[in-house]
């Protein structure tokens, strides 16, 4: 699986995709993760990449010509499954979307700033707009990492224990069951005493009652 991300900065990327998960799938070859510095397909000496918006307003807007010619560099190489562009108006992103994502091969995400990107390059060149939440941050940087962590870690091989993932919470529309570790006993908080019982069948079934009651607790639009 590859992603091609392109930001005006570059640098903010460099610390998510350096270690634990990320990090161990690519070493492993089971991810590419390529990061494009918008500025280096600008022109003049500025490398300007963005400019006033037409219409008057507050705000600067990120040019077409940049983002253009790093898609169609990227695109004469190989083809592409989609072209993201992180947005807080795209579909909230959940495990069901992660899921579907997970089984495509290549990405291009694109990073917005400033005031927002040309509406051009939305319509022309993007083919899935993904949103993180319904707030507002400085850029899509931290959005594409989420994105690129969220996908990676369902790749077959990624994980150590490919259960793991398969358990998570919304993965089967409910919020995970309380976990414990050792000690069993700690200044007198015990841990359920299902858990030390060895009956399989049965902490199964309490973790699944446990995973509803804290899904109604919650989350009640899940059970909905």
């Amino acid at each position: 699986m590859r992603f091609d991300i392109i930001t005006v900065l570059p640098g903010l990327l460099d610390s998510p995709f350096a270690h634990s998960i990320l990090q161990r799938a690519q070493k492993k070859g089971l991810a590419e993760i390529h990061v494009h510095n918008l500025r280096d397909y600008a022109d003049g000496k500025q490398k300007s990449v963005d400019d006033y918006p037409y219409g008057g307003g507050s705000g600067m807007v990120m040019t077409i010509e940049p983002f253009a010619k790093c898609i169609e560099a990227l695109k004469a190489e190989r083809t592409y499954d989609e072209v993201i562009f992180m947005s807080p108006d795209g579909e909230t992103l959940n495990q069901g979307m992660a899921n579907q994502l997970s089984v495509k091969q290549n990405f291009i995400i694109l990073c917005g700033h400033y005031k927002g990107i040309d509406q051009r390059i939305r319509d022309i060149f993007v083919t899935k707009e993904i949103s993180v939440g319904d707030y507002v941050l400085s850029g899509g940087e931290l959005p594409a990492a989420i994105v690129v962590d969220a996908v990676v870690r369902l790749i077959p091989g990624v994980l150590s224990d490919e259960t793991s993932a398969l358990s998570d919470s919304f993965q089967d529309g409910l919020l995970d069951a309380p976990v414990y570790t050792r000690p069993a006993d700690w200044n007198g908080h015990k841990i359920p005493d299902i858990l030390l019982s060895g009956n399989t069948p049965e902490i199964e079934k309490w973790r699944f009652e446990q995973a509803v009651e804290r899904t109604r607790q919650r989350r009640p639009d899940l059970l909905e």
